[in-house]
C-alpha cells in the first residue's frame, strides 16, 4: 500500500448479523453514529484537501461492521457517493471489508458496477471450533467460497485473521496462514486478541475462563504467520489494531481495552524481533568470537534493525556480549543485509 493514500469510511456495525464474542465494533472503529452518504462526501472532500501530494493515488475504504450485509439501499448510497470521486478521477479506487457468508454473484455484480476494486474477507480463524466458539456465525468453507468468487469476478482480495482467540493454539493459527495461502490473497491483516468493553470475551476475562496473549507471545507468533505470508509474497498490510481515541493502553483515559496484547507500534515489535533473529543467524553462522558487527541496510529498515529504544542493541549486547552498529545503504534492498565483523575476541 506504498504511495497510496486510503481515505478511511467507517461503517460501525452495520449490516453485522450478529456479536462476536471478541467485537464492540464502534471501540474499535473509534466511530459512534452510523454514516450516511453526506457523512461520506464530507469525509472524502476533506481528505483530499488535507492531502500533500495530489497526484498520488488515493483509496476510498469502508471498513467495519460487515458491508454487503447493509440495507441494500444505503449501500447504493455509500457507493454512490464514493463513485463520483472515482468519476471526477480525484480517487483511483474503492476498498470494503465484509464477511464470507455475505458474498454472492449478485453483490459482486453490484460492487463491480460502481467501482469497487479491493475486497476484505473478516476470517479469523479456519477452525470450525473456534468459529463456533467466538459466535461468528459462519464457517470456513463459506471463507472458501466467498475468496473464490471475489477472484472470479476480477477483485483484489484481503483476508483479516485473528491470534489469541478462545482457545485457539499456535497451531490453529499456523493452520490457518496456510489456509488462507492457498487461497492466494493480494493482502493479509493479523489482528492479536483485545478484550474490548462491554463484550462477551470481558465477561470471560473477568471470570477467569479467557486470558489474552501477552505482547511478548503475540510477537512470537505473529513472526512465524509474517514470514509466512511474506514467503508468498502475499502483502501484509497491518500487524495489530490501529490506535484510535478508544483502542489504546488499558487504563489510560477513554481507553476501551481492558486487557491484551496492545502497543502501539506492534508491527514494528514483530519486525524488529524478525531483524534479530536474523541478525543472530547470520552470526552464529560467521564461526568467531565475535565481539563487534556493523550491518548494513536501506534506510527504511534502519529503525527496525535498532529496534524500538534500541532494543535489538541492548539484547544484543545483554545475550551475546556482541556491539551492533547499523548503518544505511541505499544501494541495499529493502529487508536486504550486509554484515561485516568490525571486532572479534582474542
Amino acid at each position: 500500500m506504498k504511495g497510496k493514500y486510503v481515505i478511511p469510511v467507517f461503517v460501525p456495525h452495520l449490516g453485522c448479523p450478529n456479536d462476536c464474542i471478541f467485537c464492540n465494533q464502534k471501540s474499535i472503529s473509534g466511530q459512534k453514529k452510523n454514516i450516511t452518504k453526506e457523512d461520506v462526501t464530507e469525509i472524502v472532500d476533506s481528505y483530499l484537501k488535507n492531502i500533500k501530494d495530489k497526484k498520488a493515488p488515493k483509496e476510498i475504504a469502508f471498513f467495519g461492521g460487515s458491508f454487503t450485509g447493509i440495507d441494500i439501499k444505503l449501500q447504493e448510497e455509500l457507493l454512490q457517493a464514493a463513485n463520483k470521486y472515482i468519476k471526477s478521477g480525484e480517487v483511483e479506487s474503492i476498498r470494503i471489508s465484509t464477511r464470507p457468508d455475505y458474498i454472492n454473484k449478485k453483490i459482486l455484480k453490484m460492487l463491480k458496477k460502481y467501482k469497487v476494486k479491493t475486497i476484505e474477507l473478516g476470517v479469523q480463524s479456519a477452525n470450525d471450533y473456534i468459529l463456533k466458539r467466538i459466535e461468528r456465525g459462519h464457517t470456513f468453507e463459506d471463507v472458501k467460497k466467498a475468496s473464490k468468487l471475489i477472484k472470479w469476478y476480477g477483485f483484489n482480495l484481503g483476508h483479516q485473521m485473528m491470534v489469541g482467540l478462545p482457545e485457539s493454539t499456535r497451531i490453529d493459527e499456523i493452520n490457518t496462514a496456510k489456509a488462507l495461502i492457498k487461497l492466494k490473497p493480494k493482502m493479509v491483516r493479523i489482528y492479536p486478541v483485545l478484550v474490548i468493553k462491554n463484550t462477551k470475551l470481558e465477561k470471560e476475562y473477568k471470570e477467569k475462563i479467557y486470558e489474552p496473549l501477552t505482547v511478548v507471545q503475540a510477537i512470537e507468533i505473529c513472526k512465524t504467520l509474517v514470514r509466512m505470508f511474506a514467503d508468498k509474497k502475499i502483502d501484509i498490510i497491518r500487524v495489530g489494531l490501529q490506535t484510535t481515541d478508544e483502542i489504546k493502553e488499558p487504563g489510560e483515559e477513554k481507553s476501551e481495552v481492558v486487557a491484551g496484547p496492545y502497543h502501539p507500534a506492534l508491527r514494528q515489535l514483530v519486525e524488529s524481533a524478525m531483524w534479530y533473529d536474523a541478525i543472530v543467524d547470520k552470526i552464529k553462522k560467521l564461526n568467531v568470537k565475535v565481539k563487534e558487527v556493523e550491518i548494513s541496510v536501506n534506510p527504511i529498515d534502519v529503525n527496525n534493525v535498532i529496534g524500538h529504544k534500541k532494543e535489538n542493541i541492548i539484547k544484543l549486547k545483554d545475550t551475546y556480549d556482541v556491539v551492533l552498529k547499523v548503518k544505511s545503504n541505499e544501494k541495499i534492498a529493502q529487508g536486504k543485509s550486509k554484515i561485516e565483523i568490525t571486532k572479534t575476541y582474542k
